[in-house]
């Protein structure tokens, strides 16, 4: 306490209950392609129908790899993905275009969110009046269209059956038409507010040809305009946030047709002298519906392993983001050992999980298809931070309503997860418990106990039938050749769970004295949580170590801190033999030797 200089009673408060946390063992991360969604942006994603809403259905490009972040959520509810894209394009709608006319727009690539933003002033020189959310060519399923007061009051001088169409959707929807918002009103303006309609034209999103997607009610032209909530009610803020289809191009596009820009560096602002916004106005009544069908979008061509690896490492920082199982998919050796090496055995706080190429063991040859997986496997080296399995498996796809081969590794990690839920983190995910592979009609080949045996020794974990079982994980070890504790998936992911939450317990000896007090405060933040894992089977016995022994003078001077934390972790079984004796029927049991 600090010293007084006059009598008093001074009362403060020290809190000596801190706790080792609980840590998540269960965020799976995956990269890959898609025909929609943010790129190179981690999105959390929690079922198989947000993945559809978000990233969008499989096709012929994309199926292995939507496919592999479903079946990671068939098991588990807490999936990162980040999108690869290889030369796609956003669809756009042009300048001024009427409800009729899909004008051709400039060709634009927003990947994201950021993108958009650090793009401002550029897309601000193009003539897009609206871009499509995210590049692909589902893009070009969208229509978006926005009306102001000339819009919504225009006549019967509409001749052109799509633009009263349009304006009768508009009518159908908004129980009124845009006018002026009170912040304009108040400014001394008028005719600012407007309505945007983003429609399904081609049915792609929804399954409905002309299924309105979202309707967007009393937007201002007006950039520094709020909403009664102190939100911006700005028409790009709003398209920005809450859209999921689409952003609006260059603002200067409603500049030009719809409001009064002097003077000039207050054009679009409320801080205009007489804010009065001209309405939507062109050469007829169509025309003052502005917008139109999107067109140009691309889905490019098919992702390469550096595009693939800079998705992966969106996942590196540890301190950014958290996560447990790293899934590759179908990525290629080369990618799968960069995730292995470079990010999980970087972070050293999640486990990475890899199957072999497709053409390794679908439809191969049986001669020379152990030596290829052994080959591939060798390839990735030794790790303990990774974990690969032998096969494909063959499911049903039911938005294309076909049968496909999608790799083994998702399912892996789900099981990891899944065990995560139903016991802990240091139980194996293997075996008739927790071992069973869900959404499968077979496996790509079915190796036979010889061949198990051989794969394990590679440390490459089998999958097999088994009769009333199911299809199961018959294996528990991690990518490291040598036999220690940590060859095994439950004895790698228990260290991680230690060294992760007493990690997080330690930041509070930060700044602390390096004295007697501290150290005893340590122990006794560590000790209880060893013993509470101890009690659910994680370890067998521990003994913490933090007193002047391990730090001494020199390692107080130098400002450092140790605490030795030994364990001993349980193992699973690998190996039962059960030896059946027969006996005389003379002999007492009670005499035979155990």
């Amino acid at each position: 306490m600090p010293f007084q200089v006059s009598p008093g009673v001074q009362v403060t408060e020290r809190d000596l209950t801190t706790v080792v946390p609980n840590v998540a063992t269960t965020i799976g991360a995956f990269a890959g392609q898609f025909q929609w969604g943010p790129v190179l942006e981690r999105i959390t994603i929690t079922t198989e129908n947000e993945l559809v809403k978000t990233f969008g259905e499989p096709d012929d490009a994309t199926a292995e790899y939507f496919w592999s972040a479903a079946n990671y959520l068939a098991y588990s509810n807490n999936l990162l993905v980040v999108r690869a894209v290889n030369n796609a394009i956003n669809a756009v709608i042009g300048d001024h275009a009427g409800s009729d006319d899909s004008a051709a727009g400039v060709a634009r690539v927003v990947q994201n969110g950021d993108d958009y933003d650090g793009l401002e002033n550029t897309i601000a020189t193009e003539k897009n009046l609206f871009i499509a959310k995210y590049p692909g060519d589902l893009g070009n399923s969208l229509e978006a269209y926005m009306l102001d007061s000339a819009g919504w009051d225009a006549g019967d001088t509409i001749v052109d059956a799509p633009t009263i169409a349009i304006r009768n959707k508009f009518r159908a929807i908004f129980n009124s038409g845009p006018g002026t918002s009170a912040d304009v009103a108040a400014a001394g303006g008028s005719n600012d507010e407007v309505h945007v309609l983003v429609i399904d034209k081609n049915g792609l999103f929804t399954g409905t040809a002309g299924e309105v997607l979202e309707a967007h009610a009393f937007l201002s032209k007006a950039r520094d305009s709020k909403k009664f909530d102190g939100s911006s009610n700005y028409v790009r803020t709003v398209l920005r946030n809450e859209s999921k289809y689409v952003w609006l191009g260059s603002p200067l596009e409603i500049t030009a047709l719809s409001e009064d820009a002097s003077p000039a560096a207050n054009a679009g602002s409320l801080k205009g002298v007489n804010t009065t916004f001209k309405r939507i106005n062109g050469d007829t009544d169509s025309e003052k519906i502005i917008g139109g069908h999107l067109a140009g979008g691309a889905a490019g061509t098919a992702i390469t392993a550096g595009q693939e690896e800079a998705a992966y490492l969106l996942y590196l920082d540890p301190e950014t983001v958290d996560v447990s199982l790293l899934i590759t998919g179908p990525a290629d050796p080369v990618t799968g050992k960069k995730v292995i090496d470079d990010i999980a055995a970087t972070r050293k706080d999640c486990v990475a999980f890899v199957s072999p190429q497709k053409s390794t063991v679908v439809n191969s040859l049986a001669s020379t298809r152990v030596a290829n997986i052994q080959s591939e496997k060798t390839s990735f080296g030794s790790s303990n931070y990774g974990v690969m399995d032998n096969a494909w498996k063959y499911q049903y796809d039911r938005y294309r309503d076909l049968f496909l081969y999608v790799p083994m590794n998702p399912d892996i990690a789900g099981l990891c997860a899944r065990t995560d839920l139903s016991h802990d983190a240091w139980y194996s995910p293997a075996g008739l418990t927790r071992g069973t592979i869900k959404n499968i009609v077979k496996t790509s080949w079915e190796p036979n106990k010889a061949e198990r045996d051989t794969l394990y020794q590679s440390s490459v974990n089998p999958i097999t039938t088994q009769q009333g079982a199911g299809v199961l994980l018959f294996g528990d070890k991690t990518m490291q050749t040598t036999p220690t504790a940590f060859d095994r998936i439950n004895v790698r992911r228990l260290f991680i769970l230690l060294e992760k939450a007493i990690a997080n317990a330690a930041k509070a000896m930060l700044f602390e004295f390096n004295d007697e007090f501290t150290r005893a405060q340590f122990v006794n933040i560590v000790a209880p949580f060893l013993r509470e894992i101890q009690g659910r089977r994680g370890i067998t016995d521990f003994k913490v170590v933090c007193d002047s022994s391990n730090n001494t003078g020199q390692v107080i001077d130098t400002n450092n801190f140790v605490g030795d934390i030994y364990v001993k972790p349980t193992r699973s079984i690998n190996f039962i033999q059960l030896n059946f004796i027969a006996s005389r029927s003379d002999v007492s049991f009670s005499e035979i030797g155990g």
